[in-house]
């Protein structure tokens, strides 16, 4: 449950995304192989299983450093039926912290450490690619923060070099490594629009878009429409993140309110937008900032595979459209597929088995994928 050909002859690269673990240092990232990865392909009942990894800053420079560390690593993902075929390098380091928030968007692509952060998990990447995937790609954040460019002249100079050295470096490459930036609400780029007008100049055959559908859902976005848009900028997308948003239909309900109350957590921002307009930067201030006369959707990545509780519920049709838009079509608009649930760990409710939740997820999205027309290569 790993591979899956399109009628257009495309193979599309299916896998969960490793940064719902918290691991910092290479120990901690080799140990969640056996723990998670490992029975989740196992709950599959499926011989390979795609990771989206997530190597945070100290562990991608012990595998640069150490070429006896990432071969270890190879062999340890070919041993448990791993392969890799993409990494998410939008988190640097600690997202597995008491508190992220505002963190996970630095640095920043102004900053020299992005880019070499970056081009590192290039590095490692062509070393993890099976010998048959085609290409590799890497997930990155959009650019940065809404506020840096208002508030440092010379901002977006530096994110010019920073991204024009990226292509360089990936265009050096012995085996191809696209970079996708990925819209998030709060950021720079959080639209299709700004998509198209901030990363259209930037795009290029190694540089393109990670479309996370819980992100496009939050900013009340069609997908069909949003990847129009995107496909007529010339812009491509390199990746998508399989996610879903938590939604309110009756925000200002009293049942909603006391609902909503278990998901403002203290780890991560949860961005919240009401539909025709006006939004807050993290779930805690919506009711304060917010009129409450139309539904919300809220930056909380929600299970693929189930229904909330009333009076909330999830966007997972939005994803759905959006597997639509991107394969149902004469042809695959992407080849890397990334299931990236990351608040398993701070979702309220009781405490969840881990292996057996992803893979319920993996399944859902196998479905889906099966339902289009695409057929399992196994």
């Amino acid at each position: 449950m790993t591979r899956y050909l399109h009628p257009d002859g495309t193979t599309v690269h299916l896998a969960y995304c490793a940064n719902v673990h918290p691991a910092n240092e290479l120990p901690e990232v080799l140990a969640q192989l056996e723990r998670y990865a490992e029975p989740i392909r196992q709950h599959l009942g499926t011989d390979r299983l795609g990771l989206g990894l997530w190597l945070a800053r100290e562990a991608a420079t012990a595998l640069v450093e150490d070429p006896a560390e990432l071969a270890r690593l190879r062999r340890e993902l070919d041993a448990r039926g791993l392969e890799v075929a993409t990494l998410n390098g939008f988190p640097y380091t600690g997202f597995g912290d008491p508190v992220v928030k505002h963190r996970v968007y630095r640095p920043d692509w102004s900053e020299a450490e992005r880019l070499d952060y970056t081009t590192d998990l290039a590095r490692i990447l062509i070393e993890l690619l099976p010998d048959d995937v085609t290409r590799g790609s890497i997930s990155t954040l959009p650019l940065g923060w809404r506020t840096r460019p208002l508030d440092e002249p010379g901002w977006y100079d530096a994110v010019a070099r920073n991204v024009a050295a990226l292509d360089d470096f990936l265009a050096a490459l012995p085996r191809p490594v696209r970079v996708a930036f990925e819209p998030e609400p709060g950021c720079l780029v959080e639209s299709t629009q700004e998509a198209v007008e901030h990363l259209g100049h930037l795009a290029s055959e190694h540089v393109g878009l990670c479309l996370d559908a819980c992100h496009l859902a939050v900013a009340h976005e069609d997908p069909h429409a949003a990847l129009d848009s995107l496909t007529d900028a010339g812009i491509s997308i390199v990746k998508l993140q399989a996610s879903a948003a938590l939604t309110a239909t009756d925000p200002r309900s009293p049942e909603t309110t006391a609902a909503l109350a278990d998901y403002a957590e203290p780890r991560f921002l949860h961005q919240t937008r009401e539909q025709g307009g006006g939004g807050t930067d993290d779930l805690p201030e919506a009711h304060a900032e917010l009129p409450g006369d139309a539904p919300w959707r809220i930056h909380f990545h929600v299970p693929l595979h189930e229904q909330l509780p009333a009076p909330l519920g999830t966007t997972s049709d939005v994803l759905s459209q959006t597997l639509d838009a991107l394969f149902g079509g004469p042809r695959a608009l992407t080849d890397h597929i990334e299931a990236e649930t990351y608040t398993w760990p701070v979702m309220p409710g009781a405490d969840r088995d881990l292996a057996s939740s992803i893979a319920g997820e993996l399944a859902w999205i196998s479905r889906a994928l099966t339902t289009l027309g695409l057929k399992e290569i196994r």
